[in-house]
């Protein structure tokens, strides 16, 4: 085995695993550090589970479970400091809670596992330990692929639900379930079936979680509306978003208000764009360059401080480190990161002054994007397009939603929204959309054919706007509506879309540009036999499968 094993995204080394270093930029001491925090989770669900049982507050495990996830996430958190940290307080949170259920009034005894049993104290035992409890421990092929495509639906579940948890909506449910998926994760008892059947079952909740951000989103901030946003660049020091938590994006335009400073989005941020709450900041600009993997030359540019509130860091250039400002469970060695006060509230102060230090953004592009169709505008929107389906105007409905990534195969989605006939229309959320919003496509008799929903976040968009249909359209199968699945994914909030479509019983998508490495044969075969999964071909044989 070499020094680090993860393949928990699409660009897994040679479609297998990165087992040297990550081919996002994971160092294999940050590798092991997060394989031992998800085991040490784990663990902690155990515990959680019991100490319900005897009637014992979890107190704020439930949402460290959830943190601790979310910081192992794709590109989230580089930091080693940050990892011994987190192993420290699971430690001590483990022990905290053993000592409550072993003092209640209940007699219960604590299973004798490893997860509850081991301790270590500081890096050098937490790095051995690691090596103990990566994935490849997991001896069956079948087992291990599914013990992770679960893990990995869980990690896409803790960023919608800590999103949510942010702005005050919660489910205990969400949580309970999540625990019970750890503990599944370590059960040897169960079978592929037992495992299979939670998969779809994390689904199910991935749909309730993602409902749970939406109403979050929109009662703090309204339905996205309509939207053209401005791509261009200012003569204002300027200050760049990226990421997807919405609350920091509006402490940020708070505090930033009357400084002589314009406030860009970047990436995945380009929906705030969208919503109501943040179209009175005159300072609020627009949208500064394109998909996350393009930051390195971007972030260069664009001359000002940039803070990366979650997820898609790329490794960050000496040219605008210093500028470079992290916080959530986000974190990169040698940046400054921003955590939040005791009251939740977050000093964005640092970034204001480096600000005021900085020449303003170098323009790259000019012009305006559209966006804003999310399910509150389309469903605003439900006679025309109805009438549009139904006069013939609008054939099909091509779901090309998920991530965007650095590989040349991605190309692939660009010649694909270039050769869709003129009476089809893309719906998109993620950043898989750069990939194509910026082609001169046209419309439908005022509808875009590219209906940006939003954020990878705001994926349950989509899924609201196909079950309308279904209704709209009185049909008893969702595969019977005009609408084509062709999704790409990059890391695990892609992975949990990918559950919620197969829970609705959504066949025949086509996944791209390559199938998950954790998917052995035998998993991959069960999901290609019974859902249609597989994977994206050439562009013209593919458009042939969808409208044949």
């Amino acid at each position: 085995m070499g020094k680090m094993f993860c393949y928990q995204c699409e660009e897994a080394l040679k479609g297998e695993g990165c087992n040297v270093r990550g081919v996002c930029g994971k160092s294999p001491q940050v590798s092991k550090l997060q394989d031992l925090t998800v085991y040490l989770v784990k663990g902690l669900a155990l515990l959680t589970q019991k100490a319900r049982k005897v009637g014992v507050d979890p107190g704020e495990v439930p949402e460290f479970i959830t943190s601790s996830l979310f910081a192992t996430i794709t590109n989230a958190n580089f930091s080693e400091d940050d990892f011994v940290k987190r192993i420290d307080r699971a430690l001590e949170l483990r022990e905290e809670l053993k000592t409550k259920i072993e003092n209640s009034e209940e007699n219960i005894s604590l299973p004798e596992h490893d997860v509850l049993r081991w301790t270590g104290s500081g890096i050098k035992s937490y790095q051995e330990k690691a090596g103990e409890v990566g994935i490849l421990r997991t001896k069956d092929e079948d087992i291990r692929s599914l013990r992770e495509l679960l893990t990995y639906g869980l990690k896409g579940i803790s960023a919608y639900l800590t999103h949510a948890r942010v702005l005050g909506e919660d489910d205990p449910d969400i949580a309970r379930f999540m625990e019970k998926v750890l503990v599944a994760t370590i059960d040897r008892s169960l079978s592929v079936e037992d495992l299979t059947a939670l998969v779809l079952e994390c689904g199910e909740y991935g749909v309730k979680t993602m409902a749970l951000l939406d109403k979050a989103n929109t009662e703090t901030y309204g339905n996205p509306e309509i939207t053209s946003v401005n791509i261009g660049a200012g003569n204002n020091p300027g200050i760049l978003i990226s990421g997807h938590d919405l609350k920091d994006m509006e402490e940020l335009l708070e505090q930033t208000q009357g400084k002589g400073i314009d406030v860009y989005t970047h990436s995945e941020m380009l929906p705030a764009n969208y919503y109501p709450a943040f179209k009175k900041y005159g300072h609020f600009v627009g949208n500064y360059g394109n998909s996350w993997w393009q930051q390195n030359k971007e972030f260069k540019s664009f001359n000002g401080p940039i803070l990366m509130t979650t997820n898609c860091i790329t490794p960050v250039k000496d040219e605008y480190k210093d500028r470079l400002f992290t916080t959530g469970v986000a974190g990169y060695p040698g940046c400054a990161h921003i955590e939040a006060e005791p009251d939740g509230k977050k000093d964005f102060s640092a970034l204001i002054e480096k600000a005021l230090e900085c020449q303003p953004p170098e323009e790259i592009e000019t012009g305006e994007l559209v966006g804003g169709f999310a399910h509150g505008q389309v469903m605003a929107l439900a006679d025309k397009v109805v009438d549009a389906v139904k006069s013939g105007a609008i054939k099909r409905f091509f779901v090309m939603a998920g991530c965007d990534g650095r590989t040349k195969s991605r190309d692939y989605y660009t010649e694909f929204a270039k050769k869709l006939a003129q009476d089809t229309v893309i719906l998109t959320a993620g950043c898989a959309k750069y990939r194509y919003n910026k082609l001169p496509l046209g419309e439908i008799g005022g509808i875009p054919r590219v209906l940006d929903a939003g954020q990878c976040n705001d994926s349950y968009s989509l899924v609201v706007i196909a079950q309308k249909l279904k209704e709209v359209f009185e049909l008893n199968d969702i595969n019977e509506l005009p609408i084509s699945y062709n999704i790409a994914w990059y890391e695990q909030k892609a992975v949990i879309v990918l559950l919620t479509l197969l829970s609705l019983g959504v066949k025949d998508i086509k996944l791209g540009p390559s199938l998950p490495a954790f998917l052995s044969p035998g998993v991959g075969k069960v999901l290609e036999e019974k859902f249609g999964l597989n994977p994206i071909g050439n562009v013209d044989e593919d458009l042939k499968y969808f409208l044949g």
